[in-house]
């Protein structure tokens, strides 16, 4: 399967020419093509009709933050061409102001997957039909997968029984947050547990072990 997917590469880096802006790799079984933000369009269009690509069905969009970068967000579509036996993945690259290309009117369940990455990572989508928030409520403050989303949330939501109805509060921490490491008190933790240092010295300083 490499090899089709090799040959794939190859393919498409001469059919599309400079719309493909750093090459093309061959990972775990699928083809990646990293492409300008304008050009998604155009290559999808392409990966879906041409006849040696064939790629017309739509797995999924996904997101991913790397709030370092100027351009912090990555798109990730991933579609599967059933005729050829082969997956691909088409990744481009944006910021928080500036929209990708939908492709809703390319592959109708992309849809869906615009939404979904518009309300998680706020992710915008230029020429969508209905771009508004599909998982979180509609007055929810933030894109929630983030990086720099707070654990908490910025407001919290609850029933009040004096209101008869439900309402949005400002978050409230019962206590401060504790750091939990997870290990077994009794093999593997590199520091001494309150009351065991007894153990280790007695009264006098001496080594009770000594």
């Amino acid at each position: 399967m490499d090899a089709a997917l090799k040959e794939l590469g190859d393919y498409l880096s001469e059919a599309l020419g400079d719309n493909v802006v750093s090459g093309w790799q061959v990972t775990r079984g699928e083809l990646t093509l990293v492409v300008g933000r304008e050009s998604v369009p155009d290559v999808l269009k392409f990966l879906k009709s041409d006849a040696l690509c064939l790629f017309d069905c739509f797995i999924d969009i996904a997101g991913v933050d790397y709030p370092e970068r100027k351009r912090r967000f990555e798109v990730v579509y991933h579609l599967l061409s059933p005729r050829q036996n082969l997956r691909i993945r088409v990744k481009t690259s944006t910021d928080e102001a500036t929209p990708v290309p939908s492709v809703a009117n390319i592959y109708p369940a992309a849809n869906w997957f615009e939404r979904e990455a518009f309300d998680l990572y706020g992710i915008l989508f230029s020429n969508h039909p209905d771009l508004r928030r599909i998982l979180t409520d509609y007055g929810f403050q933030g894109h929630p997968l983030r990086k720099d989303f707070p654990l908490t949330g910025f407001v919290e939501v609850r029933y009040d029984e004096d209101q008869k109805r439900v309402i949005y509060e400002p978050v409230k921490l019962a206590q401060e947050f504790r750091s939990f490491d997870a290990m077994s008190p009794w093999e593997g933790v590199q520091y001494v547990l309150p009351g065991d240092e007894k153990a280790s010295t007695g009264e006098n300083g001496e080594d009770s072990h000594g």
